[in-house]
């Protein structure tokens, strides 16, 4: 059963931006903690982003300032809004749900690749 979908994902210069979206098909979405994570070739998955159910955030260092984690609980949907981006952005970002108290993400995305060219 599938119940995180990414889109949005592109080609784009450096400098511009994108928008993911990751829908959710959860009953407890609400509640969750969704995050953003992203893998770039070669390298180890890394975390980028998190918003809990109360829209309390997180970034990573690299990221702050630049990303915006969101969310529409009335459509399931969690968004990672991506500006001033930079070559070494480029991955194949992932979005994540774990229920609020949990430790361990227990849903995960296929993923959506971003690519941002010099």
């Amino acid at each position: 059963q599938v119940q995180l979908v990414e889109s949005g994902g592109g080609l784009v210069q450096a400098g511009g931006s994108l928008r993911l979206s990751c829908i959710a098909s959860r009953s407890t979405f609400a509640t969750d903690v969704m995050a953003w994570y992203r893998q770039a070739p070669g390298k180890q998955r890394e975390f980028v982003a998190q918003i809990s159910g109360g829209g309390s955030t997180n970034y990573a260092d690299s990221v702050k300032g630049r990303f915006t984690i969101s969310r529409d609980n009335a459509k399931n949907t969690v968004y990672l809004q991506m500006n001033s981006l930079k070559p070494d952005d480029t991955a194949v970002y992932s979005c994540a749900a774990r229920r609020a108290g949990m430790l361990r993400f227990d849903a995960w995305g296929q993923g959506t690749q971003v690519t941002v060219s010099s």
